[in-house]
């Protein structure tokens, strides 16, 4: 029976059925946990549900949701939490996470649709992550989502995501990569970001590859290999916040999984190094 991610410095993969056989046939510490989406799993039999099993029972899960829509107009969705309860007791998962945004009103928008930074909008999401907490009968992490809209922005969005964490009470998963595109896109330092960010919040990173559409466009796509100034951003994330699981998403236009590989010793190169400094955490 797996047990549950102990160790900070650890890097995973996403569960994707494009790279399952190569998951399954993967020796031990090519990665050291798993991520999948709840939504996509739920429920699931048959040769894919075998094959979750199998995972499970050798590798610690994590779960990202894709579909709560956190600050969405429409009530949450009680019964699928109740589900993903059920789900995340079931495997024995540390940490489920969700997007600070919103895709749905009255239906699935199949997109993550960026929030307005005011503080209606802080209290309207914090109280929705305060009631999914309840339900789910633990913490929630919220990620820093990509966005390419900027709706209404009476503060800054680490002002914002700083509002949030400390009204509802919830922890935060960091993708770097998205603090990386956004600041290009948006025109903000991303150290400043990382700078900005409540060190004590921080219990897991991302990060991924995205695609230059142009110097000052960049596109989130966790569809190509991780940019050369993400990696560099992420070892000053390792500086500021510790060596924390970290996850490389590749969600489709899968390499060789040699070469998801080699990403995933990046990941452990620069978490060793940070604590190797002897200062893995820095408030």
């Amino acid at each position: 029976m797996q047990t549950p991610i102990t160790s900070k410095a650890s890097a995973g993969l996403g569960l994707r059925r494009g790279l399952m056989k190569d998951l399954l046939a993967a020796p031990a510490g090519h990665f050291d946990f798993l991520e999948v989406a709840p939504e996509n799993w739920i429920g699931i039999g048959g040769a894919h549900g075998a094959a979750l099993r199998e995972l499970a029972e050798r590798y610690p899960l994590s779960c990202h949701g894709l579909s709560l829509s956190l600050g969405g107009p429409s009530p949450l969705d009680v019964g699928f939490l109740e589900e993903v309860r059920v789900f995340l007791d079931q495997h024995n998962v540390p940490l489920y996470s969700e997007h600070l945004s919103y895709c749905s009103d009255d239906g699935h928008l199949y997109d993550l649709l960026p929030l307005p930074f005011t503080e209606e909008a802080v209290h309207h999401v914090a109280a929705r992550i305060r009631q999914a907490q309840d339900i789910l009968g633990r913490r929630l992490a919220v990620e820093n989502v990509s966005y390419y809209a900027a709706p209404q922005q009476d503060m800054d969005e680490v002002t914002f995501t700083n509002a949030v964490l400390r009204e509802a009470d919830c922890d935060l998963l960091l993708d770097v990569n998205n603090v990386y595109v956004n600041s290009i896109n948006h025109g903000f330092y991303p150290r400043s970001f990382l700078a900005g960010i409540d060190a004590n919040r921080v219990v897991a990173m991302h990060i991924a590859g995205h695609f230059d559409e142009s110097d000052t466009l960049k596109i989130d796509t966790h569809g190509a290999s991780v940019k050369p100034a993400v990696w560099s951003l992420l070892s000053e994330a390792y500086a500021r916040f510790g060596a924390q699981p970290t996850l490389l998403e590749r969600d489709f236009n899968f390499p060789a999984f040699c070469e998801l590989v080699v990403e995933l010793q990046t990941i452990r190169r620069l978490q060793t190094q940070e604590v190797g400094r002897g200062h893995s955490f820095a408030a």
